[in-house]
């Protein structure tokens, strides 16, 4: 007779079908019909959704819940988010810095979020983000992966010294090449950003991630350069254009070329729809323009295209909670991605998409990933979506690191149930 650690018991998965999971240490060592098995606790998961653990491909962590602090962002637009960034970083302390992006992990954790990529500013000749979140790395490393970008926030070449702080913070030990090209001075600063920051990327053998043409401007066009030097170095399948937001605004012809362009380089993109549909039209009367990148689109050329957080109550961004699934609702909504088969995929955006595009070893629910996942309350991954449910257990590798306790509504209503859950029993084909 089988025994485990743990033993997820009766959970329907993503693809609907029902399932148990045996843990054993901190890996998957079986999964399907294991009735009869022992385990040290089994945890009953009968009418709910079990998944694989919530990925955010791209965030601030050095910001997060700093909202307000010198002051609110009064305009709402990005540029007055990176100019209030620019004093707040000069007051934080490391400390400071830790304190929250810990805080902000463990909001991460009881909403099953468990992997995390966030830049890190390296305009900062004393690099307190960076020396902050690498300490933040280590301490969460036993249950949350957080990989970190090197982010030279006000320009790789427009800042004075940022070259060279992102050049020490790599040699720190932070994981992923970043840049901001559309920030540079002049469109050829822009590209020429692009191509050094892609030749550091090869020569060091490390996955680049570039915040992208995060602009209303429909001539803003680094991607471009950007699918080009990932061809000629031979970076392919290790690059993220996130945010591209410009080709929102772009006429069709142009993105006609474009997006084989991007395919042919495997290049994977991250959008961010509450922020950049809260950021970006701000200049527009009517009509106004939301700003996010065309998804439908990319996902036909066989792009790899995730959801991504990026603020959570910063200066770009007074809300967010660390749930992954109000990130995919909002871009389920501005996407229009509402047959059942594109909610669906809206789910696997924000767990197996983001999780390629953050190249997670061992992630998935298959005898041999690593132990973690999420009981959710709800029957399905649409019906997730819909609810955004409270996460009944979260695992993370091998160990329980979050329970809640099912919250129905209780009524006084005559002739009614004494509670209410908001679950619908409905086809969603």
């Amino acid at each position: 007779m089988a025994s485990f650690d743990i033993l997820v018991t009766g959970g329907t998965l993503p693809d609907g079908t029902v399932k148990d999971i045996g843990i054993t240490g901190d890996r998957i060592a079986a999964i399907g019909d294991l009735t009869g098995a022992q385990a040290g606790e089994v945890i009953d998961a009968s009418g709910d959704l079990v998944s694989p653990p919530f990925v955010d491909p791209h965030f601030h962590m050095d910001a997060t819940l700093s909202y307000g602090t010198p002051r609110i962002n009064a305009s709402g637009t990005l540029l007055e988010g990176i100019s209030l960034w620019g004093e707040l970083k000069q007051i934080a302390s490391v400390d400071e810095m830790v304190e929250r992006a810990l805080a902000y992990c463990d909001w991460a954790v009881s909403m099953g979020l468990l992997a995390v990529r966030s830049h890190v500013d390296t305009c900062d000749d004393d690099l307190k983000g960076v020396e902050a979140l690498l300490h933040v790395r280590d301490v969460v490393k036993p249950y949350l992966d957080l990989q970190l970008v090197a982010f030279p926030q006000d320009g790789f070449y427009r800042d004075p010294t940022a070259r060279a702080n992102t050049l020490r913070a790599l040699d720190m030990g932070v994981d992923v090449v970043g840049g901001i090209p559309h920030f540079e001075r002049t469109m050829a600063d822009g590209a020429a950003s692009v191509r050094e920051l892609c030749e550091i990327a090869a020569e060091r053998g490390l996955l680049v991630d570039l915040h992208c043409d995060e602009t209303d401007d429909p001539m803003s066009r680094h991607i471009e350069a950007l699918a080009y030097e990932t061809q000629r170095l031979g970076l392919q399948g290790r690059v993220a254009g996130s945010h591209l937001t410009s080709m929102h605004s772009m006429d069709n012809y142009y993105v006609s070329k474009l997006l084989p362009l991007i395919a042919e380089a495997e290049i994977a993109a991250i959008p961010n729809p509450l922020i950049n549909i809260t950021l970006q039209g701000r200049h527009d009367t009517f009509p106004k323009r939301r700003g996010l990148t065309r998804v439908k689109e990319m996902q036909a050329q066989g792009i790899t295209v995730g959801w991504g957080q990026d603020c959570v109550r910063d200066p770009w961004y007074s809300l967010g909670t660390a749930d992954m699934l109000d990130v995919a609702f909002m871009g389920l909504h501005v996407a229009q991605m509402t047959s059942p088969q594109e909610m669906a995929r809206c789910f696997t955006m924000v767990t197996e998409e983001n999780a390629k595009i953050m190249h997670l070893d061992g992630y998935g629910l298959a005898p041999g990933d690593t132990a973690s996942l999420v009981v959710l309350d709800a029957g399905s991954s649409i019906e997730a979506l819909r609810l955004r449910p409270d996460r009944l257990c979260v695992i993370s590798k091998g160990k329980v690191v979050s329970r809640q306790a099912r919250n129905d509504a209780r009524l006084a209503l005559p002739g009614r149930p004494d509670s209410v859950r908001r679950r619908h029993k409905i086809s969603d084909g």
